[in-house]
């Protein structure tokens, strides 16, 4: 180590000299990881993330889209906020790239504008909606919602949006729509992994219509006080807080009613990996991994202690209601 120093002994560093302290850990923990011999897969996906992050832009890049605090219960959790660094660089968006890297690299491809989301099948008013219609629909909220992915890890994020329930409401659904069918965005020519063999595309995703019409159900437009980073599923996806992250469905253009459970995208992809309802419970394990456990994203990074998984991700008292009397391992 080269330490600066004068006549009159130490210099202190100005400000800009000074390792981070988050990249200071970050760089003992790789080094750690390479002197036990456990570079692979896993570690390059992190360090990529770790130096991605560096460069993803931070709040007041993007257009403002501020809401005021929800005043519905349990759309508000005090836990701490996931940093924007790691919210926008660190995703599951496989039309730009497996690799959680990926996103933030390559979906700036991606064009939000114009944007319409059809809303079709089972509803009284069928319609065409652009995205200034649907941000007229109703006033935005800010929603500190905690995110589980099915693959361990989770974030605290601030969503801007508001329920779901007020574009169903405004469709009027018939007496015999049961289910809610979300269809993402599929295009080759700006989403450069549409196409490949790992998903049939487009991506699908789908609700009961009492999940669907939940409180918590978030039609999101922003996170962060600013419109949805295009990554993170522009210009508008879904948000539901209590079902593992595959279930939000990003960069909707088509939403459709039915009266029979549609296949979505994961469960046919491997149906005994990822089941219909993929509510967040740490009592069923995913066939290659344990769910009792997940890691925060941000807190001290790979060697952060585990915090147990909670029943519905802590959405319990708000939601475990609409599963009475169901066996949830197996309808998992």
């Amino acid at each position: 180590m080269l330490i600066k120093t004068s006549a009159s002994g130490f210099i202190h560093p100005v400000s800009s000299e000074i390792t981070p302290q988050g990249i200071y850990r970050s760089r003992r923990e790789l080094i750690k990881l390479m002197a036990g011999g456990a570079a692979g897969a896993a570690l390059a996906s992190w360090a990529g993330r770790e130096a991605l992050a560096q460069t993803v832009a931070k709040p007041g890049k993007l257009a403002a889209l501020a809401g005021a605090r929800s005043a519905v219960a349990g759309a508000v959790t005090m836990e701490k906020i996931t940093d924007y660094k790691d919210a926008s660089s660190y995703n599951n968006f496989y039309e730009f790239g497996t690799d959680k890297s990926d996103p933030a690299r390559n979906a700036h491809t991606l064009k939000t504008t114009p944007w319409t989301v059809e809303v079709e099948g089972l509803v009284k008013k069928p319609a065409k909606y652009t995205l200034e219609d649907l941000l007229k629909l109703s006033a935005q909220e800010e929603r500190i919602y905690r995110l589980r992915c099915v693959e361990g890890w989770s974030m605290v994020i601030p969503w801007v949006g508001y329920s779901l329930a007020e574009l169903i409401n405004k469709v009027e659904p018939l007496g015999n729509a049961r289910y809610i069918e979300f269809i993402t965005q599929a295009d080759p020519k700006t989403m450069p992994y549409v196409g490949s063999r790992v998903l049939d595309w487009p991506y699908v995703e789908a609700l009961r219509l009492d999940e669907a019409m939940h409180p918590l159900t978030l039609l999101a437009f922003g996170m962060y006080g600013e419109v949805l980073p295009n990554q993170n599923g522009a210009p508008v996806r879904l948000v539901v807080p209590w079902k593992y992250g595959f279930k939000s469905g990003k960069s909707i253009v088509k939403i459709r009613f039915t009266d029979r459970e549609p296949k979505t995208a994961w469960n046919k992809a491997a149906a005994n990996e990822y089941g219909f309802y993929s509510n967040v419970n740490p009592n069923v394990d995913h066939p290659r991994w344990s769910q009792a456990t997940e890691r925060r994203i941000g807190e001290d990074g790979l060697f952060a202690k585990k915090r147990k998984t909670l029943m519905f991700n802590g959405y319990e008292a708000q939601v475990g209601q609409l599963y009475a009397g169901m066996d949830l391992k197996k309808y998992y």
